[in-house]
């Protein structure tokens, strides 16, 4: 009986276990896909913002249109600084939130009073601080193997 006793301690430890290591394996996939999606989406903005910009300075709606989307960046940004990263991806996550952090104020810098600045946006290293971010890619492409 005594062996018994033992065999299923020995194995409902290793169950526990494995289920712990699934988890956090899970955990890592999960944050994995965010953090590419959220670096996709700043490619993304960095690829077509030069244009835009330019467009911006003679088009009003397009002006309108950049401002929207800095101001949708901004949100996406703040919500990907606030997610629990695994244990995996706790400094890489802390680097991409640091340099998230400049690129949140440099938008609040170029969305002064409420309105696009595009003077200061031509002249910030915002793009830049988005190609700083985006090359975490390949380090976030490890979490996810």
């Amino acid at each position: 009986m005594r062996k018994w006793m033992m065999l299923v301690l020995v194995l409902s430890t290793m169950t526990l276990s494995a289920c712990s290591l699934f988890q956090e394996a899970n955990n890592s996939l999960q944050y994995a896909d965010q953090a590419k999606q959220h670096l996709n989406n700043l490619a993304d903005f960095a690829e077509q913002a030069p244009q835009q910009i330019q467009d911006a300075a003679t088009n009003p709606e397009t002006k309108q249109e950049l401002e929207n989307q800095l101001t949708a960046l901004k949100k996406e940004i703040e919500q990907f600084n606030l997610i629990d990263a695994p244990a995996i991806a706790t400094d890489l996550h802390q680097q991409i939130v640091e340099k998230n952090q400049v690129l949140l104020d440099e938008i609040n810098q170029v969305l002064a009073s409420g309105n696009l600045a595009l003077d200061q946006l031509l002249n910030s290293p915002f793009i830049s601080t988005i190609n700083d971010i985006t090359s975490f890619m390949n380090r976030i492409e490890n979490l996810g193997m």
